[in-house]
């Protein structure tokens, strides 16, 4: 469906449906976030401050603390609460942390936009690197893909759950549940947390598809709002995470799949896109990179179908049966 302009008419149109509810996670991360969506529609648009009220919720991914998303519904954990207001119209459009968004969505919603990527790194809270811990140190995390990149890189870590948000779990660091954790660089930035834990280059440990991404959605027949979100969108942002996300799709990964993904934007506007997947325990891995548009068949599909060939069975078979 094609975008439609913003024109006289569709403002008139929006400014009478003041203020837009923008639905959100309450956690104070996802609050900042849709802080920081907020005002680049008010700042885009010209609004005064009142023309976008946020709506906060519990979602249940936020609820359960105590067991892998993996294990209780997973990525659908985060959006299912958000998904039910916009389609019912409580809301007039979400915010979302796109590395939390299931690849597959609801054809009557659509990403309008996405905000310039920020920091794709992980940061190491407890120790200057990974090097540094001591021998069989305990690293808490529930990300199946930092769990098998630590275990590739140190296979004598003894890798613990940490759910919840980051004061929670720093909170459990700070209590001597584990030694050392990591959390997204992008989301300690957006909580005024720069300065917490040590940076990991993208060399040792690639990040997660869609990393430090945030996206507006709606739904797809609201051309008024679709309109409005859409002049906020940043190109290169939604061009690398779209890359990544089709790569995700053709893997048919989800969120018990260890795998690594990142699109950079090369000199010229060409997209380069580096893939890794590995085993749960980190000791068998596939990687690759592809430049996008390069040839007619240079596609993130076929990225993700040449890791799936190269890939020792450890790993094809966390994959959704695409390797069968």
């Amino acid at each position: 469906m094609p975008v439609p302009d913003l024109s006289p008419l569709h403002a008139a149109d929006l400014s009478a449906r003041f203020p837009l509810r923008l639905g959100t996670r309450a956690s104070p991360l996802a609050m900042a976030q849709a802080h920081q969506a907020k005002a680049a529609l008010t700042a885009k648009h010209g609004w005064a401050d009142d023309a976008v009220t946020l709506v906060p919720m519990t979602a249940s991914g936020d609820k359960i603390q105590d067991r892998a998303l993996a294990e209780v519904g997973g990525k659908a954990l985060w959006t299912k609460e958000l998904d039910a207001s916009l389609g019912t119209g409580e809301i007039d459009f979400s915010v979302h942390s796109m590395k939390d968004v299931e690849t597959i969505r609801p054809t009557m919603f659509v990403v309008a936009a996405m905000l310039k990527r920020a920091d794709v790194r992980d940061r190491l809270i407890g120790a200057e690197s990974i090097a540094s811990l001591p021998q069989g140190a305990t690293v808490g995390t529930s990300s199946p893909r930092r769990t098998a990149q630590l275990l590739r890189l140190r296979p004598d870590f003894n890798i613990i759950l940490f759910r919840g948000n980051v004061a929670t779990r720093l909170g459990k660091l700070a209590a001597g549940e584990a030694d050392a954790t990591l959390l997204a660089a992008a989301g300690l930035d957006r909580l005024d947390m720069s300065d917490t834990g040590a940076a990991i280059s993208i060399d040792e440990m690639l990040p997660a598809p869609s990393q430090a991404a945030i996206g507006l959605e709606c739904r797809a027949d609201d051309a008024v709002v679709r309109a409005a979100i859409s002049a906020v969108n940043h190109a290169p942002t939604c061009m690398a995470v779209e890359a990544e996300r089709a790569l995700l799709a053709e893997l048919g990964a989800d969120c018990q799949s260890p795998v690594a993904a990142l699109a950079v934007q090369q000199q010229g506007g060409a997209l380069k896109l580096r893939a890794e997947l590995l085993s749960l325990d980190g000791q068998h891995r596939v990687d690759g990179e592809i430049l996008l548009g390069s040839t007619a068949d240079a596609t993130p599909e076929a990225l993700a179908r040449l890791l799936l060939d190269r890939a020792p069975p450890p790993v094809r078979k966390l994959f959704a049966g695409r390797a069968n």
